[in-house]
């Protein structure tokens, strides 16, 4: 995998309403020729402080859905290191899936086939586009939410799901929330205590032994599910540790949830 940006359109997503902003969409078309019209929002991880993981959780991860027949769009969101905190990395996703249903028909995608996948921290993100779909982020800015913004599918890879002490990845939540959270904001972005009743289908995957986010944040992303009845599936491997994206070279065993993802858009009816 080459990962090489610059054959890619890289829009700027808040230009001209706030120049100084960073957020970039970097836009991964499938090929014509087996283009399904499914559309993928990626969000790469890191804390919620920085994306180094970009190449792995990003451009390796929509090069990939490309060969899959699906349009894969990496979004560069709004981090800590920079000074961002909540909601500036939700204002970015819903802005992204806002820009794709504008643009359904002339990007090709079908306005109704559109997810979102992410990573660790960008796992935490996309399960967040699902539980507070309703919510538009953007209204403080001025700006309108035209389209529905539910993804159709939330993919949560070795999330961070949890505000709690017992379970928190803490530096996810020192850069979401900073570190003068609110016990109302703790619960709130405590994903396993939200899940509304009309959830997206979600794909959940994670690792028994992977170090850096506890996996019982995704047993318990896994129990809300259940309990509320979401169309989910819950993939718990042994093996995988974090930060491998779909690369098997970095977890052989872990990695084979791609595959499992593409039978399980065809069951959902996402793919044909």
């Amino acid at each position: 995998m080459g990962w090489l940006v610059a054959q890619h359109q890289v829009i700027k997503l808040w230009k001209p309403l706030k120049k100084i902003w960073p957020t970039q969409l970097i836009c991964y078309p499938a090929p014509d020729s087996i283009n399904t019209g499914v559309a993928v929002v990626v969000c790469p991880g890191g804390s919620y402080s920085h994306l180094m993981g970009i190449k792995t959780e990003g451009f390796g991860v929509a090069e990939w859905l490309n060969t899959q027949g699906i349009n894969a769009y990496v979004l560069r969101y709004r981090t800590g290191n920079k000074g961002y905190h909540h909601p500036a990395m939700i204002q970015d996703l819903q802005h992204a899936i806002q820009l794709l249903r504008i643009n359904a028909e002339r990007w090709h995608i079908d306005p109704h086939k559109i997810g979102a996948m992410g990573f660790s921290a960008g796992g935490h993100l996309v399960t967040m586009s699902g539980v507070y779909h309703d919510t538009c982020f953007l209204a403080p800015l001025g700006l309108m939410c035209e389209y529905s913004n539910r993804p159709d599918f939330v993919v949560p890879v070795y999330p961070v799901v949890s505000m709690q002490d017992s379970i928190a990845h803490q530096r996810s939540r020192r850069n979401l929330l900073t570190r003068h959270y609110t016990k109302e904001l703790q619960d709130q972005y405590s994903l396993e205590l939200q899940i509304p009743a009309d959830m997206p289908p979600t794909f959940l995957v994670t690792a028994i032994d992977d170090p850096v986010v506890m996996y019982q944040n995704s047993v318990n992303l896994d129990r809300a599910l259940t309990a509320q009845h979401i169309q989910h599936v819950f993939l718990l491997y042994n093996t995988g540790g974090h930060g491998y994206g779909m690369d098997e070279s970095k977890a052989p065993e872990a990695a084979q949830w791609r595959f499992k993802f593409v039978e399980w858009l065809h069951e959902i009816n996402i793919l044909p």
